[in-house]
């Protein structure tokens, strides 16, 4: 009886686990879903994933202000708003600087 109260519990923590970790996620999806990668608009170091030359692929790893080729999620009206584009571009976003 001792192993099957043994494995009934951690199947349960298992379970328990899983939908904890569900849970948690469930507030990033819903508030990237109004979001878009808007280009040209962070600042060094405040992008938030890999740029488009493909030189880094992580999150505050930009060197330059407004590249566009690093993006940041935004969403669509702040996106436009700032001079920034849905898509990469080359360049810097002048729009932003100022």
């Amino acid at each position: 009886m001792k192993n099957t109260s043994i494995k009934s519990l951690s199947v349960a923590a298992a379970l328990m686990g899983a939908v904890g970790m569900a849970a948690a996620l469930a507030p990033v999806e819903a508030v990237a879903a109004d979001k878009v990668k808007c280009y040209g608009i962070s600042k060094a170091g405040q992008n938030d994933c890999a740029n488009k030359a493909g030189t880094h692929s992580c999150a505050g790893q930009s060197t330059v202000d407004y590249d566009g080729g690093e993006w940041k999620l935004a969403t669509a009206a702040d996106c436009e708003a700032k001079g920034g584009q849905q898509t990469a571009f080359d360049g810097v976003n002048e729009k932003a600087k100022g």
